[in-house]
């Protein structure tokens, strides 16, 4: 039986669907780890201290979790060095399934011990991805319910650096 389980994402910003999946998670695990990813595929509107900076004070209520980066390495192979044998995704829509299940498989191939877990959002934060979030505020909209509350320090440079590259997902598969 595993005791610790990961959370993996990129968190550009975390937002209250992710903290929701987090938040349930630790009920379940001894301990829950959130792996923020500093990835290679895409580039990250927020730099990885701005996103780890976010992450620990919005999970700062929650004593079973912690916050570790995913850089440089497979996710199955860090879950291999921490022996965590559990990895947590998040599920909004029947759109998110396609792109996780192939990662799920690949995964599998990757590190058979490992098992995947979906958690689904709650059903009031089943429309919120961190691209949403970005682009209503480049809209001039309100996000103040789709965020926790340390995420809105950092609003304004969405706007700011939006506007500036242009830079940001062109498509989020999950929470």
């Amino acid at each position: 039986m595993y005791t610790t389980a990961c959370y993996p994402g990129t968190f550009d910003p975390i937002t209250l669907g992710h903290l929701d999946i987090v938040e349930r998670a630790s009920r379940v695990f001894e301990k829950v780890v959130i792996l923020v990813a500093d990835p290679l595929h895409k580039k990250c509107l927020f730099d990885i201290d701005e996103r780890l900076n976010m992450v620990r004070e919005s999970i700062a209520h929650l004593p079973n979790v912690s916050v570790d980066i995913l850089r440089g390495q497979l996710l199955m192979d860090y879950c291999k060095a921490k022996e965590i044998g559990v990895v947590i995704r998040g599920m909004r829509a029947v759109s998110d399934f396609e792109y996780e299940f192939k990662m799920a498989w690949m995964n599998r191939r990757l590190f058979p011990e490992i098992e995947l877990i979906f958690l689904l959002p709650s059903e009031e934060y089943t429309y919120i991805s961190s691209t949403l979030v970005k682009e209503i505020v480049v809209l001039g909209g309100d996000v103040s319910q789709m965020v926790p509350s340390p995420v809105l320090k950092y609003i304004y440079l969405i706007k700011e650096r939006l506007a500036k590259s242009g830079i940001g997902d062109e498509k989020e598969h999950s929470l």
